[in-house]
């Protein structure tokens, strides 16, 4: 019996969203890429700017944004030794879901809260 076309359809949608999710899955990820896009670079300022995430998550996360290179780590041999994050062109492929996804909390917010 020959699939039917809704199954193709959904499937097709399915494994690409489910590929996003895999690697963009936490709470962490999304405010780590937009503290680094507005320019904290440091590990600590990165930290102080995400309230609640603990030093040992940041690291973890990071090192997955890293991995999937969406950042980039550099180590500067200053004295002290200066590590810094910056975003790789490809985390600009995720500006406009991150301001799709900022406009749906607002109007969600409206509308569930009424603020």
């Amino acid at each position: 019996m020959p699939l039917k076309r809704g199954y193709n359809d959904c499937i097709k949608t399915i494994i690409p969203v489910r590929d996003f999710l895999d690697v963009m899955s936490g709470k962490w990820k999304f405010p780590i890429i937009v503290s680094i896009g507005v320019g904290n670079d440091r590990f600590v300022d990165i930290q102080e700017s995400i309230p609640g995430i603990t030093p040992k998550v940041l690291a973890k996360e990071l090192k997955e944004l890293e991995k999937h290179q969406l950042i980039k780590r550099t180590v500067l041999s200053e004295y002290p030794v200066k590590i810094i994050y910056t975003h790789e062109p490809y985390a600009d492929t995720l500006t406009p879901i991150i301001y799709a996804m900022k406009d749906w909390g607002i109007n969600h917010r409206k509308k569930v809260i009424g603020t």
